[in-house]
């Protein structure tokens, strides 16, 4: 009887401790989310904007070293590194362009699923989109069509999917298809905890789908 009760109660702690442990790394993960909104839409400079991804990215590492078996922090030091690759722009920007894409492809065997919003396959696609082609870089349009469409199977409200493949089919020069995904992206649903982000992208997206719209008048 002695035995079993210290059995339960040894399974039972194990299992708190487990779901603490869950709980801690899920706000951490939050509160690199809410970093990179500050860095990427609050910090106009593009110098402090690269530093202050730099740092996120050095904080996904370290969250990411201590849960190997999690694509969270993955997927947040590609987001980052996509980030400071933007400021700065160049040579040193396509070095971290090519960092993040090995991040991701690490995050996908993990779990392609990350974050429940295609972040894997959103991210994925618009590098894939943005980055010069062969010989300078990666970058490959066919690609990016497919990765894109594969986040918006996973979520077809998203404002995230939704805005890069809107981008996507304007530098495709398919500019009603941008429209109409550019619509569905200043339309998405409000994601809690995510207020500077999505107001950050629908900005961005109500811009692009000026642009796209002047093209087709």
């Amino acid at each position: 009887m002695q035995k079993t009760l210290f059995i339960a109660l040894t399974l039972s702690a194990g299992l708190v401790a487990g779901a603490a442990h869950a709980d801690a790394l899920d706000a951490r993960i939050d509160s690199l989310a809410r970093s990179w909104a500050h860095a990427n839409y609050e910090i106009g400079d593009k110098s402090a904007q690269a530093d202050a991804a730099a740092r996120i990215a050095a904080d996904a590492d370290g969250l990411s070293r201590q849960n190997p078996n999690r694509a969270e922090p993955l997927v947040w030091e590609a987001i980052a590194k996509a980030t400071e690759a933007g400021a700065k722009g160049g040579l040193g920007g396509l070095a971290l362009a090519k960092e993040a894409k090995a991040l991701l492809e690490r995050a996908e065997k993990i779990n392609p699923a990350a974050l429940g919003d295609g972040s894997v396959y959103t991210s994925l696609g618009s590098l894939y989109a943005q980055v010069p082609g062969f010989p300078v870089g990666f970058g490959d349009a066919g690609k990016a069509r497919s990765y894109l469409q594969k986040a918006l199977a996973m979520n077809p409200t998203g404002v995230d999917a939704n805005f890069f493949y809107g981008d996507f089919l304007v530098r495709q020069k398919d500019y009603a298809g941008a429209v109409a995904a550019l619509k569905k992206a200043m339309n998405a649903p409000a994601r809690p905890g995510r207020d500077v982000a999505d107001r950050g992208r629908k900005a961005q997206a109500a811009a692009l789908l000026a642009e796209a719209q002047a093209k087709l008048r």
